[in-house]
């Protein structure tokens, strides 16, 4: 993935501020080509520095409004089945491979208490799963953000920190 350089994160800045901005009010605000505005969306969009937009609707919306952190020990050489496996079930919003004794933190959506359980026992039943533990998500304090990193990128490019 190419880096992000500080006229991207001014310009992802932007687009955080205001999503439905067109790219003429973009170019106007950044004093930007048009073309430049569009042409670095577009390489934006397909090198994959944007995330999809599914990212932004949160799971409460769709009636799930249990989230929970399952951490999942995996017999060793399984990791790509299980993840697959994972990939499968439409309440698991997301697997990262950890380092330490845990191999996957999966982020999961309930509808409640039973339905939790209902995804941690099909979890379990997992070929090559050994374990799991799950902690349920009670607040979260800070929402996944990215905006102080891109006024850092973008502060950088203009001589300040």
């Amino acid at each position: 993935m190419p880096e992000v350089d500080a006229t991207d994160a001014r310009l992802l800045l932007a687009l955080g501020e205001d999503p439905r901005a067109s790219v003429m009010a973009l170019s106007h605000r950044l004093g930007l080509a048009r073309n430049t505005v569009q042409a670095r969306l577009a390489r934006l969009e397909s090198n994959g520095v944007l995330a999809p937009l599914d990212r932004r609707v949160r799971p409460e919306a769709l009636g799930y409004r249990l989230s929970a952190y399952v951490t999942v020990q995996v017999a060793q050489r399984g990791l790509a089945d299980v993840s697959a496996a994972l990939a499968q079930i439409p309440e698991v919003l997301e697997v990262t491979g950890l380092s330490g004794v845990a191999d996957l933190l999966v982020q999961v959506a309930a509808k409640d208490a039973d339905d939790l359980w209902r995804l941690t026992e099909q979890v379990l039943a997992i070929p090559g799963v050994q374990r799991i533990d799950t902690a349920l998500a009670m607040r979260r304090f800070v929402d996944h953000r990215l905006g102080p990193l891109l006024e850092r990128a973008a502060g950088e490019g203009r001589g300040t920190d």
